[in-house]
C-alpha cells in the first residue's frame, strides 16, 4: 500500500513538474522572440512650434443695431390711395412714401380758408369803421379775435391734410411692406420698417473688471458666422455711466461702417476689443497637450540611434488659449518638433514615425461649418 502511494505521489510530481517546464520554457521563447523584434513604431502627427503674435483682447457677443430705427406707423387713421415706395428702396429724408385718401380733408380745408379770408376782410373794416369812430374798440378786438380763430382752424386742418401724407423721418432702407392700397389704416397700424444702416452700432456688455482697460475710441474687430472670412473693425462710442445691479455688467456702443450694407440690425457678432501691444507666444495645438498627476505636458521629437525618431516627454506651462491654439510659456522652444496627436499611445522613449496627411485643427479662431 506504502508503494503504491510512493508511485503515485512521484508519477504526480513528474506530471506536474512537467508542466511547469513547458510554461516556463514557453514563457522564455516569447520573451526572447519580443526581444529580437524589438518595441513597435507608433505612427504620430507633427507641427513645429513656431511663435504666434497675439494681441491682448476682451471678448463678448454684441447685437447690431441701427444708428436710426423705426416701424413707420401714420399719425392720422384712413384710406390707403397712393403707395410711393418699392420694398427694399433706399429712400432720402423726407420722401413721400404713402398718401391717404384726403379729398374731404382737403375740402374742409378749403371752408376754412374761405372763413379765414372773410374774418381778415371783416376785420380790416372794423378797423377802417374804428378810425372814423363809427364803432368802438371792442367791436374791432372782437373781429381780431374772429380771424384769428378762423387762421388758427386753417393751420389745424392743413396738419391733418399734411400728415395724410406718410414721409419718411430718415434716410435708410425700407423693408417689407405690411398694407396694401384701399386699406383701411388705423394710427397704429405698421407701414413697413425703415433702418438707417450706414453707419451702424454694435452693443455689448462688458464685466466691471474690465472697465479699467476700455475707453472711449477704442478699436473693436467683429466677425460673424455668415462672414467666417471677414472682419468688421469699429470704434467705441459710448461707454453707458452706469452699471447694472443684477449683472455687474456695463453696456458699450460702438460704431461700425456699414457702407456695403453686409451688416444688419439684429444679428450677432463677436466682439473683440485690443488692450494693449501685441505679444509674441510659442503655440500649440490644444491636442498637443497631456495631462496627468504632474501637470501638463507634451511629446517632443528626437533623433536616435541609426536615425531612428524617438519621442521625449517635456512637462510645460501653458498659458492663454484662443480657438484651437494654447499659448507655451514654459517647456517648448522654437522650432521644436511637437506631437499633436497618437500621443496617448506613447511614453519618454518610445519609437515613432510621423505621417502628417492628416492633422488636428490649429485654428486661433474656429468657425461653424455647414456639412
Amino acid at each position: 500500500m506504502i508503494k503504491r502511494m510512493l508511485l503515485m505521489l512521484i508519477t504526480v510530481g513528474i506530471v506536474l513538474g512537467g508542466v511547469f517546464w513547458f510554461i516556463n520554457f514557453k514563457g522564455q521563447i516569447i520573451k526572447q522572440v519580443m526581444t529580437a523584434q524589438g518595441e513597435p513604431v507608433q505612427t504620430v502627427s507633427t507641427i513645429p512650434a513656431s511663435f504666434q503674435e497675439w494681441l491682448p483682447k476682451l471678448e463678448a457677443v454684441g447685437t447690431l443695431q441701427a444708428v436710426q430705427g423705426v416701424d413707420l406707423t401714420p399719425e392720422v387713421p384712413g384710406i390707403v390711395s397712393e403707395i410711393y415706395f418699392q420694398q427694399g428702396d433706399n429712400v432720402a429724408l423726407n420722401a413721400p412714401l404713402l398718401q391717404l385718401r384726403v379729398g374731404d380733408e382737403k375740402a374742409k380745408l378749403a371752408a376754412l380758408k374761405a372763413t379765414a379770408e372773410l374774418s381778415r376782410i371783416t376785420y380790416r373794416r372794423a378797423q377802417e369803421q374804428y378810425e372814423v369812430k363809427a364803432i368802438s374798440r371792442q367791436n374791432v378786438d372782437v373781429e381780431q379775435a374772429n380771424m384769428q380763430v378762423a387762421l388758427a382752424n386753417v393751420e389745424q386742418q392743413l396738419a391733418i391734410v399734411n400728415k395724410k401724407t406718410v414721409k419718411a423721418p430718415f434716410a435708410g432702407r425700407i423693408g417689407i411692406r405690411q398694407i396694401d392700397l384701399g386699406q383701411n389704416l388705423q394710427d397704429s397700424t405698421v407701414i413697413a420698417t425703415l433702418q438707417a444702416l450706414d453707419p451702424i452700432f454694435v452693443d455689448f456688455f462688458m464685466p466691471q473688471q474690465s472697465l479699467a482697460q476700455l475707453k472711449i475710441g477704442q478699436t473693436v474687430t467683429l466677425t460673424l458666422d455668415i462672414y467666417p472670412t471677414e472682419k468688421f473693425t469699429g470704434k467705441i462710442s459710448v461707454i453707458n455711466p452706469r452699471v447694472d445691479v443684477n449683472t455687474r455688467n456695463v453696456q458699450i456702443r460702438a460704431s461700425l461702417k456699414n457702407s456695403e450694407h453686409k451688416l444688419l440690425p439684429g444679428m450677432y457678432a463677436n466682439v473683440n476689443v485690443g488692450t494693449g501691444a501685441a505679444q509674441h507666444f510659442i503655440t500649440v495645438p490644444r491636442s498637443a497637450i497631456t495631462f496627468n498627476p504632474f501637470g501638463a505636458a507634451v511629446f517632443l521629437v528626437q533623433s536616435g540611434e541609426n536615425q531612428q525618431l524617438l519621442a521625449k516627454q517635456s512637462f510645460v506651462v501653458t498659458g492663454e488659449a484662443r480657438g484651437d491654439q494654447i499659448a507655451i510659456l514654459e517647456g517648448v522652444k522654437e522650432a521644436d518638433t511637437v506631437v499633436t496627436s497618437g500621443q496617448i499611445k506613447l511614453h519618454n522613449g518610445s519609437p515613432i514615425q510621423v505621417n502628417n496627411s492628416v492633422q488636428p485643427s490649429n485654428d486661433p479662431a474656429p468657425q461653424l461649418k455647414d456639412q
